[in-house]
């Protein structure tokens, strides 16, 4: 699919998907949006010290920067696995602004983070350890013995990416969710809050980025009976 590098109102920039009429990051601004729905509603709400975080759709790689860039500054020990159906060419990536738009340091971490191999965690900095996963979501198989304290759901929307949306992958997710994990993510559609709720999270709506009225986070709040 064709990707077009466009503005966004914060100065950052993000990609756009003409064959699917969507773009990675909200127009209103990429970096003010992955900000407030995943690092302060997410990274920054959640209580360890030591968080696992999984994301569903590397994407452009902002949320991971912005995570490494607040795991150095919380001095907190963050492992970040991120799974990617279809990574980006290289063309593309150096045409991101993101590093460049917030220090030196966090330009060198961008650069790190993209030059990390898939398949294999990759010590990014002291306090960050990255996991990119080449994979489609719907039939990826997780380690049994695998938990995330934090759950970045980044996927495109649940109109133009509908097999993302719905309660086999939620469950998927859920099964995977420490207890007390957060899941975190810019739609606010009632049908996807039930469907986290009709899997055990405990959900809030909280308000959202610029240009959207709200978005979700749930709560995993006790055990599930499988």
């Amino acid at each position: 699919m064709e990707r077009k590098v466009i503005d966004t109102a914060d100065g950052s920039k993000t990609l756009f998907i003409p064959e699917m009429d969507e773009q990675y990051h909200s127009v209103n601004g990429a970096i003010t949006e992955s900000n407030h729905v995943f690092l302060n509603a997410g990274y920054n709400h959640h209580q360890s010290t030591t968080p696992v975080v999984f994301e569903v759709g590397f994407g452009t790689g902002l949320n991971a920067l912005l995570t490494a860039i607040a795991a150095e500054n919380q001095k907190r020990q963050t492992t970040f696995i991120s799974i990617e159906k279809f990574p980006l060419d290289q063309k593309l990536i150096h045409q991101l602004n993101y590093g460049k738009l917030i220090s030196e340091q966090a330009e060198l971490l961008f650069k790190e983070i993209h030059a990390a191999n898939w398949g294999v965690k990759v010590q990014i900095s002291d306090f960050f350890t990255l996991l990119k996963t080449e994979g489609d979501l719907t039939n990826f198989r997780f380690e049994e013995t695998q938990k995330f304290d934090i759950i970045y759901f980044d996927a495109f929307g649940p109109d133009k990416q509908p097999d993302m949306w719905n309660p086999v992958i939620f469950n998927k997710i859920y099964n995977v969710s420490a207890e007390d994990a957060v899941f975190v993510t810019y739609s606010a559609k009632g049908q996807i809050r039930r469907q986290l709720r009709d899997c055990g999270y405990s959900m809030e709506r909280l308000p959202g980025p610029p240009g959207k009225r709200q978005m979700l986070r749930g709560t995993k709040i006790s055990k599930k009976n499988d």
